[in-house]
């Protein structure tokens, strides 16, 4: 791979969903890669935050891909992909043919630090050296800010913590006590691959688990969220959680766990012990790990120094663009963080920055 270009009109950072359909629909519009637009990425590999889930996700209704714009070129598509292999692979693989075949020239591993005003440019310093761009599009997506509630006692644990983005395979925590937090998709699927591998299994969420049919999920549910992440984005409030509106799909299998008894959510606890958890009736859980399915924030420590963020916790943006700096366009935050809006916002954003240009 050649060097990261010093300037170029058009900066990506991230390479996953997001990113990748806006570095799409801007070669429709005859931009070259690594001249007039450049995308960096901090992932070893390809495939955006895919690569690094659990080795036992699958694909499914729970956690779904939408094909990326102009896959069908490929002759490939998630719908119809082999959901016998770890997600992470399937996903890394069609990523990489996509980049290959559209010629993105996508710079790896390199990862952006931060990003300054300098004059009409900004400037985006990196692990490679830094680049001067007239626009910027982030497109870093969340698994890089997880985010962990805080309960008191919790630093006095003497076990393990883990969160979503470090958990690698339930073998981890055979035979050891384990209590999982969150309501989402993703604790209920630890939940199911702990249930006969570790010692016991305790679930904690902070609200009663809405289990939902998926007409619920992707209709009524899928524009609620939207609706919610839109007022929010352009109010530059803090994000709201996607599964507050979504609900968790009701599969089969999860129809099993919960007449098993696995799937029966408590109130959360109230401290965490030295060894373990006291719920709110004074009752007490002996834990040799808590897994922290709890969810992530948008990943945007490397824009500190632009100042973008509102006091009310969030960045004020409209069709991917933000309001307070129109050289600057957030792929896949707020509505648009699914992996069909990603798509959506892509297309959106290249438009806009043709007109910047």
């Amino acid at each position: 791979m050649s060097p990261v270009p010093a300037r170029t009109q058009v900066m990506i950072i991230g390479a996953g969903q997001a990113g990748l359909a806006v570095a799409y629909y801007l070669r429709r519009f005859q931009l070259e890669p690594d001249v007039d637009f450049v995308i960096v990425d901090r992932g070893p590999g390809t495939g955006g935050a895919w690569q690094f889930r659990w080795d036992a996700l699958r694909l499914g209704s729970a956690h779904k891909v939408n094909d990326l714009p102009g896959m069908a070129e490929l002759g490939i598509s998630f719908e119809t992909a082999d959901r016998t292999l770890p997600a992470k692979d399937i996903v890394a693989g069609y990523y990489r043919r996509y980049e290959d075949h559209f010629g993105l020239s996508v710079h790896r591993p390199a990862d952006a630090t931060s990003v300054v005003n300098r004059g009409a440019d900004l400037v985006v310093q990196h692990t490679e050296g830094e680049t001067a761009t007239q626009v910027l599009v982030n497109a870093t997506g969340t698994w890089g800010a997880p985010f962990v509630p805080y309960y008191p006692g919790v630093s006095t644990f003497r076990g393990r913590h883990v969160h979503t983005n470090g958990y690698v395979a339930a073998e981890e925590f055979r035979d050891q006590n384990v209590v999982v937090v969150g309501g989402g998709t993703s604790a209920v699927g630890f939940l199911l691959e702990l249930e006969d591998v570790a010692a016991s299994v305790s679930w904690a969420s902070r609200r009663p688990i809405d289990f939902s049919t998926e007409h619920v999920r992707t209709i009524e549910g899928g524009v609620a969220a939207v609706r919610d992440a839109e007022a929010a984005a352009r109010a530059g409030r803090a994000l709201p959680s996607v599964v507050s509106s979504t609900g968790v799909p009701l599969t089969r299998k999860v129809a099993a766990g919960i007449s098993r008894g696995l799937l029966k959510e408590r109130p959360m606890f109230v401290a965490v012990e030295h060894d373990g958890v006291r719920w709110r009736d004074g009752s007490f859980t002996p834990a040799d790990a808590i897994i922290w399915a709890t969810g992530f924030r948008p990943e945007l420590r490397h824009l500190a120094p632009l100042k973008l963020r509102e006091k009310t916790g969030g960045v004020p943006v409209e069709s991917g663009q933000v309001w307070t700096d129109a050289r600057i366009f957030l792929a896949g935050y707020g509505p648009y963080a699914s992996t069909i809006g990603a798509n959506r916002s892509g297309r959106v954003i290249a438009r806009q920055i043709m007109a910047l240009l």
